[in-house]
């Protein structure tokens, strides 16, 4: 396949390139800043996510589109932040949509990167079908999904790739994860019953690849391992993990404070996120990693697990 790879300087665009690649798929990769270190049977054109330019032929005659462009939710929501993140997502995702529309021989596949639009639930698991929950983030997302569903293109199948947390060695959320654990500051936080909704970074990209190739799915689809967990057990697994016997717990009070210092938002870690990719299980696709037991000690490669994994309990 030919495949058009927009955002792709980002975390996951680099870590979707030469997946993609290496199954011998020619792919475009299209960002705001030069990408030097590419794999080899790809090729590189910049844009300023505004306006319609040499990378746009590239669409026309392509097989696919990925889109993962955004701005970065790490960061506080002041008013400036919220417009930017909000714009960059409509501006990026319709000027795609533009140059599909105008391609001769239009794409048969775009993908389009979303977010988790669920409810802050603790009780039952989300599927695509599950109650949709309210703040920015979700507005957001919901803007995002319409502006990849509102442009006339009968000729292409659109997905909206609702993304949980990606949990990789080069990740950029597990590295903060890491390091808090590493210094003893790996313990619950809030009161540790909100739900983690993860995938790990080989299922992620497993799952982009069934997309592309699965021609029955459509609209929106969570891109999640299927057994998310409670903050308090996620934050075990990964102190056992890194060998850190214990680590503190942070209640809210504290992250508030910690969140202004780091210039983020406690929402990051305190909304509960219960999504389970149903429609994903019901296409067939298979998992390597359901649980997140077995998803922290493959990305760490962590010697203190294969010493105490016996005595770890079975994670739900």
């Amino acid at each position: 396949m030919k495949i058009v790879l927009t955002g792709a300087s980002g975390y996951l665009g680099n870590a979707l390139a030469p997946f993609l690649a290496a199954r011998e798929h020619e792919i475009v990769l299209v960002a705001r800043r030069e990408i030097h270190s590419r794999p080899t049977n790809t090729r590189f054109f910049g844009w300023d996510g505004e306006n319609l330019g040499e990378w746009a032929r590239e669409i026309d005659g392509a097989d696919a589109v990925i889109n993962l462009a955004g701005r970065s939710v790490n960061c506080r929501y002041n008013e400036e932040n919220k417009r930017e993140i909000l714009q960059s997502r409509l501006q990026t995702t319709r000027l795609v949509a533009r140059a599909i529309a105008q391609a001769k021989n239009p794409p048969r596949v775009w993908l389009n990167a979303s977010g988790a639009i669920y409810a802050n639930q603790r009780e039952r698991d989300l599927d695509e079908n599950g109650a949709v929950g309210e703040g920015f983030s979700v507005e957001v997302c919901k803007a995002w999904e319409g502006a990849l569903l509102e442009a006339d293109l009968p000729q292409t199948r659109r997905v909206a790739l609702r993304m949980s947390m990606i949990f990789g060695r080069s990740a950029p959320v597990f590295n903060v994860f890491a390091r808090l654990t590493k210094l003893g500051l790996g313990g619950p936080q809030g009161d540790g019953g909100q739900y983690v909704s993860w995938i790990h970074e080989r299922d992620c990209l497993r799952a982009l690849q069934f997309l592309l190739e699965n021609e029955t799915l459509s609209g929106p689809v969570n891109v999640c391992a299927p057994h998310p967990i409670p903050n308090r057990e996620f934050t075990r697994v990964l102190c056992r993990v890194f060998g850190v016997p214990f680590g503190l717990p942070a209640p809210r009070p504290a992250m508030e404070i910690g969140a202004i210092l780091m210039q983020t938002e406690t929402e990051l870690a305190l909304k509960s996120r219960r999504a389970v990719p149903k429609r994903l299980l019901d296409a067939g696709f298979k998992f390597d990693f359901p649980h997140w037991r077995l998803a922290a000690p493959d990305i760490i490669n962590s010697p203190h697990w294969r010493k105490g994994a016996k005595n770890l309990e079975r994670t739900p």
